[in-house]
């Protein structure tokens, strides 16, 4: 048996939408009757509830494209799976990229990691390093990543879930590439007015994942998230937290270094939770999100819990 993602009942013949790729109730298997981000596409001629049976037949459309994609993605596509679950798919992507950045250091010659993986302020031409180094994390640091992947782990599947599979993936991206850019910014800003000197690189999704809070943040702020299974957080205080840090390790470098944050991009966590908080500002209206997490735990609004981006070494 199957359980109805929107009520929780348990049901032996159950509804998969073809939009978001969730599993329904017959009263809830309609998406205007489960809040389907798909209902942000009722313009498309693809339609809501295009069942795809004739993919030949695609009014407005000269080469297809768009209904392959679709159809691509639609329950029972080729890339099906990935319809709802890009939160876990990026999660992925990151560890495979890992795996990739220790293989270059031991392959390839010196200096092919940074051109592959690390966007400099000295290189921002090296355009694909905007969107590599959002994957990629500090290799002699295995902390950097699971910091990053425990945020988007638990709070990624919700932000996605509201605001659909195709939105999160631009969040991503966007706001990691943005977030990078923005430390680079800052670093040559300070350069010019003689406060810092030399280039600098980054690498890492915590921009992203502050991005991911900055959005629930928006969304719900009273949102508990229960760490440790015991101690009740409401996400503002949650994302502030770490905001403020980020604050407090960019303006005093030297309680940076003291706490052993002296080689992280704070200014980037900052520039992501920015992005976060104007695109949540932007959606908030739409829906509602869950009053609660609980590290750990199940129910309807899924798993939350502890986890901050980032963490020790020379990364975002």
């Amino acid at each position: 048996m199957a359980q109805c993602d929107e009520c929780g009942r348990h049901e032996e013949l159950p509804y998969q939408c073809r939009r978001c790729g969730d599993t329904f109730c017959a009263e809830h298997r309609l998406p205007e009757n489960h809040g389907c981000p798909g209902l942000g596409e009722w313009d498309d001629p693809d339609g809501v509830f295009d069942s795809g049976f004739d993919a030949s037949v695609q009014s407005g459309r000269d080469d297809g494209s768009d209904g392959l994609l679709d159809s691509l993605t639609a329950t029972g596509g080729v890339a099906g799976y990935f319809r709802g679950n890009v939160a876990y798919l990026v999660l992925g992507l990151m560890w495979v990229t890992f795996a990739l950045e220790w293989l270059t250091i031991i392959l390839l010659p010196p200096g092919a990691f940074e051109f592959l993986f690390v966007i400099q302020s000295d290189h921002l031409l090296r355009v694909w390093t905007w969107v590599t180094s959002v994957f990629a994390h500090s290799p002699t640091s295995f902390l950097h990543i699971v910091g990053n992947s425990i945020v988007i782990y638990f709070f990624g599947p919700l932000v996605e879930k509201y605001v659909g599979s195709k939105k999160f993936a631009a969040l991503f991206v966007g706001s990691g590439a943005l977030a990078g850019l923005g430390h680079m910014g800052a670093h040559l800003t300070l350069v010019e007015f003689g406060m810092a000197s030399g280039s600098v690189g980054a690498l890492g999704a915590s921009g992203a994942a502050f991005a991911i809070l900055g959005v629930l943040t928006l969304l719900n702020p009273s949102l508990k998230v229960y760490l440790y299974f015991l101690l009740p957080v409401p996400i503002w205080l949650f994302t502030g937290g770490f905001a403020l840090l980020s604050v407090v390790f960019f303006v005093d470098s030297g309680i940076a270094q003291a706490a052993g944050q002296g080689n992280v991009a704070h200014f980037a966590h900052l520039a992501g939770l920015a992005v976060g908080l104007a695109y949540g500002s932007y959606v908030r209206d739409r829906a509602s999100v869950p009053d609660q997490l609980s590290f750990g735990g199940g129910g309807r609004g899924g798993p939350g819990g502890p986890g901050g981006p980032g963490g020790p070494g020379g990364r975002l």
